[in-house]
């Protein structure tokens, strides 16, 4: 299973795990902005208060905007009442929900200046409501390319799912839209 995790595919411009190639090239259908940027998603042992994480590459910003590159980090565990589940055993539509929100992140950082990307992500550490801001921000990004039912399944299986940890859920309700707002969103597109 290992080397599974850690064998890559590639395009000229995203990599990616081998054992997550179906959500990831699922979830990159919705994004044909994002076809033409490099993006490599790499699992990553552990991510605080998160299953994944989209950022840019450091070094990139200080290219043209046009030839950034980004990371998603996927976590390699998810813990559900205590134990400790391997993330590509989750079920393959909530990776890529996941995967989506993760992308609109990204279709996020295409518009932003260098040092505009650099204050969001210093606000992003120190300011609750910029975190409020960013993931509503992703999650509406990732609904108006036409992801809604990946993002409202990933919703709900958090929400719903009896053994996830309450504190964890409570997360995902603060700082995401909720399945109603969602489809608010879907009606008024």
């Amino acid at each position: 299973m290992f080397n599974s995790i850690c064998s890559m595919k590639a395009n000229q411009y995203h990599t990616y795990p081998d054992s997550i190639k179906k959500e990831i090239e699922l979830a990159l259908d919705y994004f044909p902005q994002l076809e033409n940027v490099t993006i490599t998603f790499k699992f990553k042992s552990d991510i605080k208060k998160s299953t994944m994480q989209a950022q840019p590459d450091f070094k990139s910003l200080l290219t043209p905007m046009k030839k950034r590159k980004y990371y998603i980090f996927i976590s390699e565990k998810f813990k559900i009442s205590g134990k400790e589940f391997k993330t590509v055993n989750i079920p393959s539509e909530i990776i890529t929900g996941w995967i989506g929100h993760e992308l609109g992140h990204i279709l996020d950082y295409q518009e932003r200046g260098t040092f505009n990307l650099v204050w969001f992500g210093i606000k992003y550490l120190y300011l609750e409501n910029h975190i409020i801001d960013a993931e509503r921000s992703a999650d509406t990004f990732a609904v108006n390319q036409g992801m809604e039912d990946y993002i409202l399944k990933t919703k709900n299986f958090i929400l719903n799912h009896a053994d996830i940890d309450p504190d964890y859920k409570k997360r995902i309700k603060q700082y995401y839209l909720s399945p109603e707002e969602i489809m608010q969103i879907v009606q008024d597109r």
